[in-house]
């Protein structure tokens, strides 16, 4: 099966939001499951990766991610670094090094300034959203010459509204932070809500003063043939998960 690709004509640089279809992964991990993370065969995740480099047309180990934790840590790459580093984002000037996202229900936003040749790439889950590591990520390519307003972002396959259930005391909480935040919210069953996670990302993106944000519009969840999710798979009492990867590039 060939590789599925989703792209955006928003994003002005080489780049790919990499479906499940296509890898050499079985079992529960059927597919192109790039997490070296999971419990799947190291093999498998390999020439997944191998793959997903060769349509982005990079070396292998030019093909970069994170060890990634749910913080708003960034990193500036100048070169490729020999582990993962630790962080959920992570910016370059570098031509030929490509920026890779795994998620599985969280979001991956990848960004662009095509004037100043600077790219950034972040993982998004609320507790990111909230800390900080999309403003941090912008902050970070500021500091290699990008311009804020300038800079295009588009956030890729992610949990939607209709499928991101929560219950009273994260809606409380979350809420508590900034009572505009009832927005992202919508009512669901009894007394559960429907959390907005990409609708918050943009939103934040655009507060920031870039020049664009925007989402593909895919659900991770509800389409179980081209993503992985961690909820969809928590739900299915399954034992793990695979790992889609979002890739940008100069």
């Amino acid at each position: 099966m060939m590789l599925e690709i989703l792209t955006s004509p928003d994003l002005p640089a080489s780049h790919g939001f990499f479906t499940r279809r296509g890898g050499a992964s079985s079992g529960i991990f059927h597919g192109l499951n790039c997490g070296p993370g999971s419990s799947d065969l190291a093999e498998a995740v390999s020439i997944n990766r191998a793959r997903v480099a060769k349509a982005m047309e990079i070396p292998l180990d030019h093909l970069i991610s994170l060890h990634q934790h749910h913080s708003s840590d960034v990193v500036v790459l100048t070169a490729p670094p020999e582990s993962p580093p630790k962080a959920d984002a992570m910016v370059t000037a570098m031509p030929g090094l490509a920026l890779g996202i795994l998620t599985a229900d969280c979001a991956p936003v990848l960004f662009c300034d095509r004037t100043a040749m600077v790219i950034g790439a972040a993982h998004s889950g609320w507790r990111g959203a909230l800390g900080g590591v999309l403003e941090n990520t912008l902050d970070a390519m500021e500091s290699l010459g990008a311009t804020r307003s300038a800079i295009t972002a588009v956030v890729g396959p992610t949990i939607s509204q209709r499928a991101y259930e929560v219950g009273p005391e994260f809606f409380e909480n979350f809420v508590a932070e900034d009572r505009e935040f009832v927005r992202f919210f919508a009512g669901g069953h009894g007394d559960r809500m429907q959390f907005d996670l990409p609708g918050l990302i943009v939103h934040r993106l655009r507060s920031s003063g870039i020049g664009d944000a925007s989402w593909t519009g895919h659900c991770t969840f509800t389409d179980a043939g081209s993503f992985y999710s961690f909820r969809r798979t928590t739900h299915a009492g399954e034992a793990d998960y695979g790992r889609l990867i979002s890739v940008i590039r100069l």
